[in-house]
């Protein structure tokens, strides 16, 4: 048997440069399982006919760069159409909704309502290239300032008022819409979201017995102490709405002192 093999052996062309060349191959396929985390040979091989195909799509296609550089130019074309589109809306409405906001304003009892919209450029966005800047005086005398700088509380909440009223979708939820408002403006608003309610439904969360009272529907919401603390909300009926009104006017003995104090 040992003679056997050696012959075998002998019959063999021994070639070190060829067995180098294999183990540097091994070495490569190995080195390319471990990078392609490909689990097996045949796994490595599917791999490579798929990126070989996607190699063909991009080939026939022409340069990666020059493609990827023309659906640029010909989505920064269409950004740039549509936000001319969208600033030319904008300068076509801006006029007529700061005149219907300035009425609005007027009837609010905020001076004579003067309500400017001013387009400025600013840089490009997901809204385009300009943007509209609400302006307003609220006391004569004063300069045209941005709403947010020189309004008040109360102002504040009297354009946020009239803006909806202008321009409010189906639904509206205004938040403390009375601060910093009472007495005879507070009526007024109430007036304003009567009317608003006649196209929308109005969410509207007031202190002020003035604007709770032109609801159609009272919930009441309270902070319930425990643990942990909760928020809890009751419709009210017909009863519990009056009882609700005389509460936020001060109480049935503050009622009661101011129409003694009338009657004196």
């Amino acid at each position: 048997m040992g003679s056997d093999i050696r012959r075998f052996a002998e019959t063999l062309d021994a070639d070190p440069a060829r067995a180098a060349e294999v183990e540097e191959r091994l070495d490569h396929i190995a080195d390319a399982r471990r990078r392609h985390r490909a689990a097996s040979l045949d796994e490595l091989l599917d791999r490579r006919d798929a990126a070989v195909a996607e190699l063909e799509r991009w080939g026939t296609s022409g340069d990666p760069l020059d493609r990827a550089r023309a659906e640029h130019q010909a989505v920064s074309a269409r950004y740039e159409a549509a936000s001319r589109a969208l600033a030319e809306a904008r300068r076509a409405a801006a006029t007529p909704f700061a005149d219907a906001v300035a009425r609005e304003l007027a009837d609010l009892g905020m001076g004579e309502g003067e309500f400017h919209v001013e387009l400025r450029e600013r840089e490009a966005g997901p809204t385009g290239t300009d943007e509209a800047v609400f302006l307003v005086r609220p006391n004569a005398g004063l300069p045209l300032a941005p709403v947010s700088e020189t309004a008040s509380g109360g102002e504040l909440s009297r354009v946020a008022l009239a803006i909806a009223a202008v321009s409010g979708g189906e639904t509206i939820v205004l938040d403390e819409i009375d601060a910093g408002v009472g007495g005879v403006t507070a009526h007024r608003v109430g007036d304003v979201l009567r009317r608003l309610a006649e196209r929308a439904q109005v969410l509207t969360i007031t202190h002020l017995p003035q604007i709770a009272s032109v609801a159609d529907q009272h919930l009441r919401v309270e902070k319930v102490p425990g643990d942990p603390t909760h928020t809890r909300i009751a419709v009210l009926d017909g009863g519990e709405r009056r009882d609700e009104l005389e509460r936020m006017l001060g109480g049935e003995e503050f009622l009661s002192a101011v129409t003694t104090d009338v009657g004196e």
